[in-house]
């Protein structure tokens, strides 16, 4: 393992010709530093991840709450810290943001039904196996259409493959967002 995680960052300097433009001159994020071992993957990668985590009919202030909880569920380090951040961009409070991690339980701070449902169906997903008890199908969809049941299913489902990818090779949170978020209270 290396001081910031199992795998090396590829500088912008080493970056093959594919992922070059991947790289910004404001900074990379350790997912696109580590997938450009394997540029190809890049391009199939990153235009998914915006199309999917990125403020859509769904706007921001519903789909972070979904990313932290997954990511505090599943014990992702890496997302749990940088969609903390994001999530206060995002108008979600930092009391919030905490709830979410669990100190205390989201059940305490989310008072509209939706978020509720919401937030539960999050945990059945990520944090149960096989099929999602009945109960909490029906409470989404109560307050929840199909086209957004399906896009914010495919939120928690796509934060689960980055916990697992984020968390097997350990990649580092910025320091930028380590000073943030202790500024907040949030670490």
């Amino acid at each position: 393992m290396t001081a910031e995680g199992v795998v090396t960052a590829v500088e912008p300097e080493q970056a093959p010709l594919l992922a070059r433009r991947y790289y910004s001159a404001t900074g990379t994020s350790p997912i696109v530093t580590s997938l450009a071992h394997v540029p190809e993957a890049l391009d199939v990668a990153m235009p998914f991840i915006a199309c999917v985590l990125e403020p859509s009919a769904i706007p921001a202030r519903t789909k972070e709450p979904v990313i932290v909880r997954t990511s505090a569920v599943l014990e992702c380090r890496y997302c749990l810290q940088t969609h903390s951040a994001v999530a206060l961009d995002s108008d979600v409070t930092a009391q919030e943001v905490l709830s979410l991690h669990g100190q205390p339980h989201w059940t305490e701070v989310f008072q509209h039904e939706d978020e509720r449902a919401l937030l539960a169906w999050v945990d059945a997903l990520a944090g149960e196996r096989g099929g999602v008890a009945t109960a909490a199908f029906e409470r989404m969809r109560m307050h929840h259409s199909e086209p957004d049941l399906v896009e914010l299913t495919l939120v928690c489902a796509a934060t689960m493959m980055l916990n697992r990818y984020c968390s097997a090779l350990a990649l580092p949170t910025s320091p930028a967002t380590l000073q943030r978020l202790a500024a907040e209270g949030l670490l």
